[in-house]
């Protein structure tokens, strides 16, 4: 598969990231902060695949792009609810649900445009994202949304999969971004990898 200027685009955000066994400690997830409160967690609407990895049968189940979100949406999701139970996480099957319900009011959630946010420049949302998620927190009676706003996939030189993940909380109604972090891991399969990097910014010893 041709590299798309868009993937090529990230990956090369994402590689500028330090290499495996040098990764810089990223903040976690706020969760003492966030504590308590609902919030909204957008669904992720870029993943991005290394073509180094075509035709590699770890990915074969990765390249139907839609399923891909889906599952990495799972997986977040289960990392967040499992590993930080104290945040009331409004995930996306519910968001979606919400927006259905009130058509012409509130955006698509897979469709507000949220990958903008990767971009470690921004300090505040722009300003059509943020009408778009100040009224889709409204639907939650929060303020707070979790954004994972890129995933790319690469292979470390030691030939294992390395997954590198962009996460945004910000203040829907104020529009200011109030964390950022890019955390990063290796693993033996996609699956792991993403796993490892989620651990690493929801600590269970925080």
């Amino acid at each position: 598969m041709p590299r798309t200027p868009l993937v090529t685009i990230v990956l090369a955000l994402l590689l500028a990231l330090p290499l495996a066994g040098q990764e810089t400690p990223q903040p976690p997830v706020p969760t003492h902060s966030l504590g308590g409160q609902d919030v909204a967690v957008l669904p992720i609407t870029l993943v991005a695949i290394d073509p180094a990895f075509e035709g590699d049968s770890l990915f074969a189940r990765y390249r139907d792009h839609r399923a891909t979100l889906s599952w990495a949406d799972s997986v977040i999701g289960g990392a967040l609810t499992e590993r930080a139970p104290e945040v009331k996480w409004v995930l996306p099957p519910r968001l979606r649900k919400l927006a259905r319900r009130a058509p012409g009011l509130v955006d698509d959630p897979d469709e507000m445009g949220q990958a903008v946010l990767r971009s470690q420049r921004l300090k505040d949302i722009p300003d059509q994202l943020q009408a778009s998620l100040r009224n889709l927190t409204a639907l939650i009676n929060g303020r707070i949304v979790f954004v994972p706003a890129a995933l790319g996939f690469t292979k470390d030189p030691g030939g294992q999969v390395r997954a590198e993940l962009s996460l945004v909380a910000a203040d829907a109604r104020s529009g200011r971004i109030l964390w950022r972090s890019l955390p990063a891991a290796t693993g033996s399969t996609p699956a792991a990898a993403l796993g490892s990097a989620l651990a690493s910014v929801l600590p269970l010893d925080q």
